[in-house]
């Protein structure tokens, strides 16, 4: 079984044919004729990630995991029609993002109403896979340095999707696969102690290395008539290297991939996905989503890195997510004077250095009209800020209305 099959054979593991009479599903499915339709997208790195394979599992298993009802009760407070949540284990028979959902998603949280998504894909990440090569240069090869993505298991720190409306799982395109060097242009790691440029990966490293430390999707969604494409992703943090610089380079040119992706045509032209097919975005709306690892002016990204997104031209960026309680936070924790973004559009509380950034992104396209944005991060006298100390990021979302095509 080739490895997009076994994504949507896993997605169709989480959601079986029937699960809910059509009467009694999601939004997407009872509000087809309706037109216009508001929708929120949401994005949210929640953390719920394990130390060992099977853990999550685990601790799903029940209703009382302490972190998984705050992240839950978040969800159910903001309620976002199409969410991303990034750092989720996978495993492959979805058990995970099925016990999240029956276990914490559909119980009601500190008396917040359950919220319920008929939908969610799953699929495999690199993070964890074995490379069988010494990527971090340590001179043995195994343990997570030297994994396709940084971890100590396959499928740590992946991600799942949830929708109130239907997912086109036969049309959904991974790019766990693609290899680093087959992007034109490709900022491949330098070697500052040779003359030779671009030359931290040899050769034979460099023929298996993917490009996605976790893995890049294209999740269609269907909202009534039409079809938004949920490109989601979760860059390599650009740090924890050395002078090469190996994850800046890489988490640019993940973020890079995104924007050739949109922009599609002979920009696009070099991209293939795990079946083969190539080229990027053809046509029609998108959202993307993720936790990028990129502020626009702090941190440690490449300059430039978070602009590729952000001054696309595909992009709508009118509306930047914000909130108070970035803004005290960075008051409150010394190392943020310095920043020159906006406090307000954190979404990330990290110590410092690097202290807090704006990291996590929904950024749909132009042909969707942004009617709100935010961040969950309330005020510490507000309700609710209990909730986020759940994980080191931040809720973000975006409502948008789809105006359809006739």
């Amino acid at each position: 079984m080739s490895r997009t099959r076994l994504a949507v054979a896993t997605a169709l593991l989480v959601l079986p044919a029937g699960l809910l009479p059509a009467s009694a599903a999601a939004p997407g499915a009872s509000e087809r004729g309706r037109p216009d339709p508001d929708v929120r997208f949401q994005t949210y790195n929640a953390s719920l990630n394990r130390a060992a394979e099977g853990q999550l599992v685990s601790d799903l298993s029940t209703p009382g995991n302490a972190q998984a009802r705050q992240v839950a009760e978040i969800i159910q407070r903001t309620r976002p029609d199409v969410l991303l949540i990034n750092e989720f284990d996978y495993d492959e028979e979805g058990l995970a993002a099925d016990l999240f959902r029956s276990n914490y998603l559909e119980v009601s949280q500190r008396g917040a109403e359950p919220i319920d998504y008929p939908y969610a894909y799953v699929a495999p990440v690199n993070t964890g896979v074995p490379s069988g090569q010494d990527l971090d240069n340590s001179g043995t090869v195994g343990g997570p340095g030297d994994a396709f993505g940084f971890g100590f298991f396959p499928g740590q720190y992946g991600m799942v999707v949830y929708s109130r409306y239907p997912i086109d799982t036969d049309a959904v395109r991974t790019f766990q696969g693609f290899l680093w060097k087959d992007m034109p242009g490709a900022l491949l790691p330098d070697d500052p102690a040779t003359p030779a440029p671009a030359d931290y990966y040899s050769a034979a490293e460099l023929d298996v290395f993917r490009l996605s430390s976790k893995s890049h999707w294209d999740v269609p969604v269907e909202i009534g008539r039409r079809t938004v494409h949920f490109l989601v992703s979760h860059p390599t943090p650009p740090v924890f290297d050395g002078p090469e610089d190996r994850n800046g380079t890489r988490n640019h040119d993940e973020i890079r991939f995104w924007s050739d992706y949109v922009r599609g045509g002979r920009r696009a032209a070099y991209i293939y996905d795990d079946e083969g097919r190539g080229g990027g975005l053809r046509g029609g709306a998108f959202v993307i989503a993720g936790d990028q690892n990129s502020d626009p002016l702090d941190g440690d990204s490449i300059p430039g890195s978070a602009q590729l997104l952000l001054d696309n031209p595909r992009v709508n960026d009118r509306r930047t997510p914000s909130s108070q309680g970035a803004v005290e936070a960075a008051a409150a924790q010394p190392g943020n004077e310095t920043h020159r973004s906006p406090a307000r559009f954190d979404t990330a509380d990290f110590s410092e250095p690097p202290g807090n950034l704006r990291a996590d992104y929904v950024l749909p396209s132009r042909s969707l009209r942004i009617l709100d944005s935010g961040v969950f991060w309330p005020r510490t006298t507000e309700p609710y800020a209990d909730l986020v100390s759940a994980s080191d990021h931040r809720p973000v979302w975006v409502d948008v209305k789809l105006r359809h095509h006739r």
